[in-house]
């Protein structure tokens, strides 16, 4: 174990250009600085300095075993630097906004699991759309947000984003299964058909591609709750609009079908997890997004179907 004392008084030695500046800088004598790296040298059989004109300069292994205190002193830093970061996490809050399209994939596990490796940092949850998601984080009344087929905006900062798809979903055996190809909003025509309420993420989809391809929809119902559309298309009455990952319990137990839309739009449909720029992130915010990415579906990867 190479002394660390004699490194340091090496290194600042090299730095000042001579054995006196350097002791006067670390506040003792110039004869224990010359000792500390005098027995180094011994101890490595090596110059480590040598002088050049009034002064000292590294030699080659001197150079080489200062590149590697400052290596270790960087390494310690960034050591320390986590410890804190690990001390800070004993407490905190995170609060979050969350469409409930996200609320199956958020409960499933990612947010038990969190509490439980973060046990002293409380977590409040607010379900919002995404134009009120939005809005809450531009007021700093949450940390960050979940949001689904967000408009662009200058004032967030995107930490996570993917591709999930927008598709319409439909009750076991429905006849738009046996298209067998993408299906068009002009399909929908005179299916009954539900939809979320403007401020949602969906909504603005679909409003979106139904303008763009100069289609009028008729929804039979309105809601603001992903709860009552799943029901509605399970129950048979209808269909509706979801992204496949919303629904992917509904789909392994053979209850909703997902078929992909036609349009582009629809299909290049993005989850975002965003913070606002002018607000610096805690520490628990910051472990909390990354405790997302990696155990949310709707944030580990792309829609399944587009990974098939």
């Amino acid at each position: 174990m190479l002394n660390q004392r004699a490194l340091a008084y090496l290194n600042e030695v090299i730095r000042r250009g001579s054995l006196r500046r350097a002791a006067a800088h670390l506040n003792v004598d110039a004869s224990a600085v010359s000792r500390q790296i005098k027995a180094l040298e011994e101890e490595l059989d090596t110059r480590l300095c040598e002088r050049h004109g009034r002064g000292m300069r590294a030699t080659a292994a001197g150079q080489l075993l200062v590149h590697h205190y400052h290596s270790q002193r960087a390494s310690e830093e960034a050591v320390l630097s986590q410890l804190m970061a690990l001390q800070n996490l004993a407490k905190g809050e995170v609060r979050i906004a969350v469409g409930e399209g996200f609320v199956a994939d958020l409960i499933a596990a990612p947010l038990g699991t969190f509490m439980s490796e973060f046990s002293g940092i409380n977590v409040e949850i607010r379900m919002a759309g995404v134009n009120e998601a939005m809005s809450l984080l531009k007021d700093r009344e949450v940390d960050i947000a979940l949001l689904y087929a967000p408009p662009a905006d200058p004032q967030f900062f995107c930490h996570v984003e993917t591709r999930q798809p927008l598709d319409v979903i439909v009750p076991p055996a429905h006849l738009l299964t046996e298209l067998n190809r993408p299906v068009t909003l002009n399909d929908l025509k005179g299916w009954p058909l539900a939809l979320m309420d403007n401020p949602f993420g969906m909504r603005q989809m679909v409003n979106m591609a139904a303008h763009q391809e100069h289609v009028h929809l008729e929804a039979r119902l309105h809601t603001n709750s992903v709860s009552v559309l799943k029901n509605f298309v399970r129950s048979g009455i209808g269909v509706t609009f979801m992204p496949e990952l919303t629904v992917m319990d509904e789909i392994n137990r053979g209850e909703i079908i997902p078929l992909p839309m036609q349009y582009p739009v629809m299909n290049d449909t993005r989850a975002q997890i965003v913070s606002l720029k002018a607000q610096d992130l805690t520490i628990a915010s910051a472990a909390c997004i990354d405790h997302l990415q990696k155990g949310m579906r709707f944030f580990s990867a792309d829609a399944p179907r587009l990974l098939q």
